[in-house]
Formats: C-alpha cells, sequence, structure tokens
C-alpha cells in the first residue's frame, strides 16, 4: 500500500515575524477597516517575504499577508498569470 504524504512547509519565520508580536486584528480587521497599521507593521518585518511566498502559494484570501491586502495579492496574482 503506498501513501503519499505532504511535506508541511517551512513555517519558522511565523515565530519571527513581527505579526506573532502583535494582535492579529490588525492582520484580519473587519470588513471596510482600515490595514494601514498592518501595512506598517509589515514594512519592518525581515520576514515579509516569506509572508507573501506563504500567502500566494497557499492561495490566501483574507487578511493582510506580506504587506498586501485580499485585493493587492489578487491583483499580483493576476498579473503573474497574465506575464505567463
Amino acid at each position: 500500500m503506498h501513501i503519499d504524504t505532504i511535506t508541511p512547509t517551512d513555517l519558522a519565520w511565523q515565530a519571527q515575524a513581527l505579526c506573532a508580536q502583535t494582535g492579529a486584528d490588525f492582520f484580519f480587521p473587519e470588513p471596510g477597516s482600515s490595514v494601514r497599521e498592518a501595512k506598517r507593521i509589515c514594512g519592518m518585518c525581515e520576514m515579509r517575504p516569506a509572508c507573501l511566498d506563504y500567502a500566494l502559494a497557499n492561495d490566501e484570501r483574507f487578511g493582510v499577508w506580506g504587506g498586501l491586502s485580499e485585493k493587492e495579492r489578487l491583483e499580483l496574482r493576476r498579473r503573474d498569470v497574465r506575464d505567463h
């Protein structure tokens, strides 16, 4: 019997990310709320590239990831599809 296993993605970056030391409320605001504070925190975070890569690879549809909102990530994915 062969069982396929999924290798977990290296998520060590999450423990070092500034958002792990801040409340999730900034990164998952109510609809229509500002994401300015989340983006400010992301802008100072060394883990931002890993976070954005994770969000894009896992099709995260909610919240601020890697300094980008849902709409910004969607636009980035659309642009990437058009360019390939």
